[in-house]
């Protein structure tokens, strides 16, 4: 098993949102590393930090389950999406997406300078300046912390 952490804006899709919908795709990932995360290393049961931006502050407020791994995303192909990709040739996918289930929301947003300031946490890659990438791998060390300070 690994450990992620997905950030999204929650006024785009929020952590309620998953819980409303029971099971959501994970799609509009445009970034090449997070893609290749998403399509070469998220497997099914990983667990994900889920991690809402754009906020202030920002913060973890809870966590995912993977429960279908990688599939192409398919508003790539779509030319009336916002996600559409007018540079694909064919149908050859570029970029993929993954199904998410909700597991646990903490009762408090877990700030990202709570998490800078937390002893086990100085290597996580969110708390790192300029860390902007949207798809994140965790150690489960520091999971563990998160979700314990959750409590």
């Amino acid at each position: 098993m690994k450990y992620w952490l997905f950030k999204t804006e929650p006024d785009v899709f929020s952590i309620d949102d998953l819980i409303r919908e029971k099971l959501s795709y994970w799609e509009g990932v445009r970034n090449y590393q997070a893609r290749n995360y998403l399509r070469d290393e998220v497997k099914l049961g990983d667990l994900v930090l889920f991690y809402h931006s754009r906020l202030d502050p920002p913060g973890i407020i809870g966590v995912a389950e993977i429960a279908k791994e990688a599939t192409p995303d398919p508003y790539q192909f779509d030319p009336n999406h916002k996600y559409f990709d007018p540079k694909l040739k064919g149908t050859e996918p570029r970029w993929f997406g993954v199904h998410l289930k909700p597991h646990t929301k903490f009762k408090e947003l877990i700030s990202l300078d709570t998490l800078r300031n937390t002893k086990g946490l100085e290597k996580m890659v969110v708390t790192q300046k300029g860390s902007r990438l949207s798809i994140q791998p965790v150690t489960k060390k520091e999971f563990d912390i998160v979700v314990k300070m959750a409590k």
